[in-house]
């Protein structure tokens, strides 16, 4: 049974105490007096020169028996109002208890319809904890809830607002070389060939930020098709270190890799394959140069892949560690390495979608380490 259901019966149970306590000092305060009996009427002696007349018999008047109530004063009846005292106070008793109850839910009912209208009309800073009062019941549980879904609200809002700022500002300044580009050209033909590389360039920009949006929007309203498939995740590891150890092998960095010889999991093949190259090329382009990144995959024994993905880098600041997955979000100490800020990103709702969780650490050492937990097939 809920608090609610507690509180229900001890208001219940509190008023029929009352009222039977109510109803029992009213009938005593109102009671009859107490029967009182008399002597039989005195007669006085017969004079001495009278005949003598014998008394009738005890119980008997004139030769006929008395009635069992003769001799006794019969009870005093009250009034009309007196009976009607203790239905009238237990009738009030019930009233008050039945007013102060419907105020207690009614009181957070209305301040719920009021917030709930203010978050129909934009304001999602609406919170009604304090209002609702500071008991423990499943009414303030549900001030609570509905205080966490406005914040959820209010953060998704913001984030929206966020991205599309970001989206713009992102998209500006390639779709401002390509006007540049188009408008030389015109004016300058023979630099056509230079120009035409710089438009490939930037279109190539805006392609692969629009995929990446696509994808992230996908994964966000939960559009994820295949996610059944059996997948050995080995066999995607090996792709994604020979394509990291050519990248790092310009800056003479080495890849160390410990993985088992099989990995089944369940999912999207495609796409565990995007959010693993997602987390292993940002740590081979966060890597000095003659420096090391470590990739090891391990079983848990809750039946669930551990993948670790570190490398010997800046790291980013300890405020920074979950805001990484943010999508556009560039840690200061890495706002000089190209990129959209949308890599993480992705490979966090990726591996959500899967069932897994990840994080991210500074290691003690210096680096960054993203940690993966997939659950095994």
């Amino acid at each position: 049974m809920g608090r609610l259901f507690w509180k229900f019966f001890f208001t219940f149970w509190l008023a029929q105490v009352v009222t039977v306590f109510g109803v029992g000092i009213a009938v005593w305060a109102l009671r009859p007096d107490q029967p009182q009996t008399f002597l039989p009427e005195m007669r006085m002696p017969p004079p001495m020169d009278a005949p003598a007349v014998m008394p009738p018999p005890f119980g008997m008047r004139d030769g006929m028996p008395l009635p069992p109530m003769a001799g006794r004063e019969p009870p005093r009846r009250g009034g009309f109002l007196p009976p009607l005292l203790p239905v009238v106070a237990g009738s009030v008793v019930s009233l008050i208890f039945a007013a102060l109850l419907a105020w207690y839910f009614a009181r957070p009912i209305r301040s719920l319809r009021k917030a709930f209208d203010e978050v129909a009309n934009g304001k999602f800073d609406t919170r009604i904890g304090a209002t609702i009062g500071g008991g423990r019941d499943e009414l303030v549980d549900l001030g609570q809830d509905f205080d966490r879904m406005a914040s959820r609200l209010q953060g998704l809002m913001e984030a929206q607002r966020r991205l599309l700022h970001d989206i713009s500002h992102e998209l500006r300044s390639p779709l401002a070389r390509l006007q540049a580009a188009t408008d030389l050209m015109q004016q300058q033909p023979e630099r056509a060939a230079e120009l035409i590389t710089q438009l490939e360039r930037d279109t190539g920009r805006i392609d692969e930020l629009v995929g990446e949006l696509l994808t992230l929007a996908r994964l966000d309203s939960g559009m994820t098709e295949g996610m059944d498939g059996d997948i050995d995740l080995h066999e995607i590891l090996e792709q994604i270190v020979a394509d990291a150890r050519f990248e790092a092998g310009s800056r003479h960095c080495a890849v160390e890799v410990v993985i088992p010889e099989q990995i089944p999991i369940k999912g999207n093949a495609e796409l565990i394959f995007r959010a693993l190259e997602n987390v292993v090329r940002n740590a081979v382009l966060h890597s000095p140069e003659n420096t090391l990144i470590e990739i090891a995959v391990r079983s848990e024994e809750s039946g669930r892949w551990q993948i670790k993905v570190a490398d010997q880098g800046r790291g980013v600041p300890p405020s920074d560690l979950d805001a990484i997955f943010q999508p556009f979000f560039r840690s200061s100490t890495n706002a000089d390495i190209a990129g959209y800020g949308l890599g993480l990103a992705i490979t966090q709702r990726v591996v959500i979608a899967h069932g897994g969780k990840i994080r991210a650490t500074n290691r003690a050492s210096g680096g960054l380490q993203v940690e993966i937990v997939l659950p095994a097939a």
